[in-house]
């Protein structure tokens, strides 16, 4: 079985146009994988992750874009023609680039998990993987390269939440949240102002397929607005009918 056909990705099906953002406030990722479907569902995960992506199918296409472009991840398979991840990752460290590189691959030895690291690495994933642990590792190597007062912290009204302390707030009063709330906290500020279905939900928080036979997101949605709502008059999380969830904040 091929590698691709291995990960556990969730293909979004929904026609909810997203409010386009300017490319400089998005953060640019370069993905270099041979396997034009696998290419083609990290592609387009991250950028519903709201990343902007550019994908290189071969090693030596992969180098120079990653030489040339402006990129703030690379995302490299070890496995490619014309040059391999590990000749493309020297290249970028010996043209003196410290843009993060993680390494997506299917070999799996210690050895080569040390050789890539030892090269100058940032992270190394190995296939087959969950989509929302690559999405997290992607986060978490941008977030390294940013200053306190960037995209460490999100907010909205009197809402805020701390990506880094895992500490969210309304008003000022600290706001007790489990993993899974804090997941879906952050997405839907992440997408403020955008409406988000239930299989995005679900694929992005819970890292399954969206089944409509189970309450999941309706608990956990409504178990959220208990701890952020609730106890204020003015509510952020709102039921679009027939459509998902969107975080927002109305004035009447």
């Amino acid at each position: 079985m091929s590698a691709w056909a291995c990960l556990r990705f969730v293909t979004y099906h929904f026609s909810i146009t997203r409010p386009l953002l300017e490319a400089s406030h998005r953060m640019k990722l370069l993905i270099v994988e041979d396997q034009a479907r696998t290419g083609q569902y990290l592609s387009q995960g991250l950028s519903e992750a709201g990343f902007a992506t550019e994908l290189a199918t071969d090693g030596e296409t992969g180098q120079f874009l990653a030489l040339t472009g402006d990129h703030d991840l690379l995302i490299l398979d070890v496995m490619l023609p014309g040059r391999d991840g590990w000749q493309i990752l020297q290249a970028v460290r010996q043209a003196g680039l410290d843009t993060p590189v993680l390494f997506l691959t299917a070999r799996d030895a210690v050895e080569d998990r040390v050789h890539g690291l030892e090269l100058g690495a940032d992270d190394y994933l190995v296939k087959p993987f969950a989509f929302s642990e690559l999405l997290a590792r992607v986060r978490s190597l941008l977030r390294r390269g940013t200053s306190p007062s960037q995209d460490t912290t999100l907010n909205l009204a009197d809402l805020r939440l701390d990506l880094i302390r895992r500490r969210a707030e309304r008003a000022g009063q600290r706001i007790d949240l489990t993993a899974k709330e804090f997941a879906l906290l952050e997405l839907l500020l992440r997408r403020q102002g955008e409406v988000l279905p239930k299989s995005l939900i679900a694929s992005q928080v819970w890292d399954m397929n969206f089944d409509s036979d189970t309450n999941v997101i309706e608990v956990a949605i409504r178990r959220l607005r208990l701890k952020i709502d609730d106890p204020h008059p003015n509510k952020l999380i709102h039921t679009v009918r027939g459509m998902g969830y969107v975080l927002e904040e109305r004035t009447e």
